[in-house]
């Protein structure tokens, strides 16, 4: 029997994602159609003994995740429940809190995914290695190539290229240690809990103690100092995996397929362009097709069954056009996302954007932003996360987003600009946040 445990963080996350992320959690953001953590879960029920996906974090329960909830729930004929932390408790802490939730049922193994990654996730494959390691094992890490300057952004691996055992393991170097990047996706074995119990005996221990340090008195079990981490806050990248490395309890798998992290609104583009074009082999019905008095379709597009596009319209390539939008005669759309309830008036040209929840564009208006690709020239190159703003203090360019509830009028321009929700713009705008 088999778990997955899915972490989506909290509000207080996710703030490269804005103004997205200030209308629903990002794990719940629409990409290619879909929910985020959609494709998880749709990648989890598709290995066979799947049982339960539960989700953890610190989000307040909300309407919107608990539709989510029950949708899954539905679809995947799996059972899918949220179980929320009454703080950050890091990558490790709310397993170890949760973990009699999560060994219920005694299952074999579980997986742990992050839920701001997004990829053509090889779970099964995953699992049979896992299965074919020595039973000593406590974890099997996903791994794919990065180039040497961006691995340094992530958790680097080196491993045995026969055995697969985890040999080394350094989270975001300071220096060159591997190619080899950790995709923030772990098959865990139930033995895990034993050197998490021990991390959080420790960190018990020496909280107690550092707060002890503070007061002349006996501290009680009442006193609280805010400022003081959890005793519960685990990070399995740094507490858990480098005293694993070359103890025979931590292996690797490597692959090639898509993967890349989703910290900003840039990097959701890119994932909708990815998750199209996975949808050729796994889901060709989502897929719009030409036809006649249908919109010309360049491509990977994903149209929501009720929407509204003029037959003039050319959408693509990589589109998704969300639930009751309404794209008018003539409108041209390409490498965009479109979200619920979205007005595109006549004539209008949307590239590289998000077009927010209810939004309204005007007639003969560009909305244009600036794609933050890999570079083509360097194989395993990864998208860059790059600051909102230069060292001189200028705006990035980077893709338009227009917030929810935002109306944008006739006849202008918006290049490379953040609108924040409910703004009725007045002018053409560029390399602006609009508050």
């Amino acid at each position: 029997m088999l778990k997955t445990v899915i972490l989506i963080g909290g509000p207080m996350k996710g703030t490269r994602f804005r103004p997205l992320s200030l209308e629903i959690p990002k794990p719940l953001f629409p990409v290619a159609g879909f929910s985020i953590i959609y494709h998880h879960i749709e990648a989890c029920s598709k290995i066979p003994g799947m049982k339960e996906v539960i989700l953890m974090g610190f989000y307040q329960p909300n309407d919107a995740l608990t539709k989510f909830i029950n949708m899954a729930q539905k679809e995947f004929k799996l059972q899918v429940r949220y179980l929320q932390e009454y703080t950050a408790l890091g990558t490790a802490g709310g397993l170890y809190h949760f973990r009699d939730q999560i060994l219920a049922g005694n299952p074999d193994y579980f997986f742990v995914m992050n839920a701001d990654v997004c990829g053509d996730f090889p779970l099964q494959d995953m699992l049979d290695q896992h299965k074919a390691s020595p039973a000593s094992i406590c974890c099997t890490i996903l791994c794919t190539e990065a180039t040497r300057q961006q691995s340094l952004n992530y958790g680097c691996v080196v491993d045995n290229r026969d055995t697969h055992e985890v040999l080394h393991y350094v989270e975001k170097p300071e220096t060159f240690v591997s190619t080899a990047i950790n995709c923030g996706i772990y098959l865990l074995s139930p033995r895990v809990f034993e050197p998490l119990q021990q991390i959080f005996q420790k960190n018990l221990q020496e909280n107690y103690n550092s707060v002890a340090g503070l007061y002349d008195e006996p501290v009680y079990s009442g006193c609280f100092d805010p400022s003081t981490p959890s005793k519960e806050m685990i990070r399995l990248e740094q507490e858990i995996f480098i005293p694993l490395a070359n103890s025979g309890k931590l292996y690797a798998y490597h692959t090639d397929r898509f993967w890349s992290q989703i910290k900003s609104s840039g990097a959701a583009i890119y994932a909708n362009r990815h998750y199209l074009a996975i949808y050729r082999d796994s889901h060709p019905e989502r897929l719009a097709k030409n036809g006649k008095e249908q919109p010309t379709i360049r491509d990977d597009v994903f149209i929501h069954p009720t929407a509204q596009v003029h037959p003039t319209a050319v959408l693509g390539p990589n589109v998704t056009i969300g639930k009751h939008a309404i794209i008018g005669e003539g409108v041209r759309v390409r490498e965009s996302i479109v979200l619920e309830g979205a007005t595109l008036q006549d004539h209008c040209c949307i590239l590289y954007s998000v077009i927010g929840w209810n939004s309204t564009v005007g007639t003969w208006t560009r909305v244009e932003g600036t794609p933050n690709d890999p570079n083509p020239n360097k194989p395993f190159a990864k998208i860059e996360t790059t600051s909102t703003f230069t060292s001189e203090g200028k705006l990035n360019p980077s893709i338009t987003v227009i917030g929810s509830n935002v109306t944008v009028p006739s006849e202008v321009v918006i290049l490379n600009s953040i609108v924040l929700p409910d703004k009725a713009l007045s002018g053409s705008y560029k390399n602006q946040i609009i508050l």
